[in-house]
């Protein structure tokens, strides 16, 4: 794609979610994780490239003491439809008997967070917890039922902004939009 067609799908699309709404979804975010892993020194675990910017904005709200890690797995690779599991880095740290927190951008058809969850587990984590930015609202069954932390739904269509992506763009769009005709 050219930055002509990206900037026209951006103009094309819906606004789901202000930037203002998804702040104040990561806030409240960043409270609910603290009542829970305050005391019992997670990994916070990024999944990449997609959960990025809501760890970023994560952390700094989490003021409590925690290491941070970060995974590569990908099913779309710049497309608008998932594929197999492609496994780019796994956990560098040791898990064991450790919390751990995965920031993902988007629950989706849960695929990738299930794969997550289960290489946590082989690692030995003590115990797993999950958050997304945005769970989107499928109308069929999904691999991985919910998010432990959610910030926001947004309804069954493709969506970018905020770390999520449209064809590998506009995952720094100043809010969450869903792409006309997708």
């Amino acid at each position: 794609m050219n930055p002509t067609e990206i900037t026209q799908v951006q103009a094309d699309a819906d606004l789901i979610h202000s930037s203002e709404e998804i702040e104040a979804a990561i806030e409240r975010m960043s409270r609910e994780i603290t009542a829970v892993l305050a005391d019992k020194n997670p990994v916070i675990l990024c999944l990449m490239i997609g959960g990025i910017i809501l760890t970023g904005k994560l952390l700094p709200l989490l003021n409590f003491p925690l290491q941070v890690e970060y995974v590569h797995v990908s099913r779309y690779r710049g497309e608008t439809r998932g594929r197999e599991l492609h496994w780019i880095r796994k956990p560098a740290i040791s898990l064991q008997d450790r919390h751990v927190l995965i920031i993902d951008d988007i629950l989706d058809e849960g695929m990738t967070l299930m794969a997550i969850v289960e290489e946590c587990k082989n690692n030995q984590a003590k115990a797993i917890l999950t958050a997304v930015l945005a769970d989107k609202q499928l109308d069929k069954e999904r691999s991985f039922k919910n998010a432990d932390f959610t910030g926001v739904t947004v309804p069954n269509r493709y969506v970018f902004g905020y770390g999520m992506d449209y064809k590998e763009y506009l995952r720094n769009a100043p809010g969450i939009y869903a792409v006309k005709g997708l």
